[in-house]
């Protein structure tokens, strides 16, 4: 069959040591550091009495890649940051619900990004008590690192989240003060979505999210293993 239209380009990022990632969708996780969902307003429980995490999406050709510089997005005067450990998933999930064990021989790489926030907007629609998808969701919102493969990150929760704005500490911590790790988000995400290679998963972020202004330039890192520079243009 005989396409009415060209066909747009799949999105892919870079992988280290050669070739790329083609990216399927980008799930995202909300308030997975318990000092950011303070800083926003919102209750930690317990560990005990996590519940289940909160999700949305971003679209795959939100990416960012190499040194391009990242547009700052229409209808919003209060754009934020917020650093996150990206998962990349290289093959697809078995049916059904994932196992917390099986979860990792899904992952094949790893990067940093950010999840950039139309934060008026956000705080306009949870006003209203609607979804916020028009905050998150937008043209070049998912600026991300090049990827390097899980094999050669031994000790993932020991590595430190950390952003830096125009040279000054925004944001820092360690991936072992996720509330959900890795294996928790995969086995919550695999109740609702099928879960195929070539997805990203958005960890969260901790706190110290603040505003960005064109002209701002950032340096994304995850620990020595990955590092996303640029500049907001």
């Amino acid at each position: 069959m005989t396409d009415l239209i060209p066909a747009l380009p799949q999105p892919r990022i870079p992988v280290a040591g050669g070739g790329t990632f083609p990216v399927h969708r980008i799930y995202c996780v909300g308030r997975n550091f318990a000092d950011h969902a303070r800083e926003m307003g919102a209750a930690v429980p317990a560990a005990a009495e996590r519940g289940q995490p909160m999700f949305f999406m971003k679209p795959a050709d939100a990416i960012v890649v190499g040194d391009a510089p990242v547009p700052y997005p229409t209808s919003t005067s209060d754009l934020h940051h917020e650093v996150e450990l990206v998962v990349a998933l290289g093959k697809d999930a078995p049916a059904g619900v994932l196992a917390t064990e099986q979860a990792m021989a899904l992952v094949l790489a790893y990067g940093v990004g950010l999840d950039l926030t139309r934060r008026d907007l956000q705080a306009a629609a949870k006003a209203k008590g609607g979804p916020w998808d028009i905050a998150k969701g937008f043209d070049h919102s998912a600026p991300v690192s090049t990827l390097v493969l899980a094999s050669e990150v031994p000790d993932l929760a020991s590595l430190e989240l950390s952003l830096e704005i125009n040279g000054q500490l925004r944001q820092k911590s360690t991936l072992d003060q996720m509330i959900w790790n890795v294996p928790d988000i995969l086995h919550e995400l695999s109740k609702l979505y099928a879960l195929r290679a070539g997805d990203l998963i958005f960890m969260g972020t901790p706190a110290g999210v603040a505003a960005l202004q064109p002209g701002d330039r950032f340096s994304a890192r995850l620990g020595k293993v990955a590092q996303r520079d640029g500049l907001i243009a």
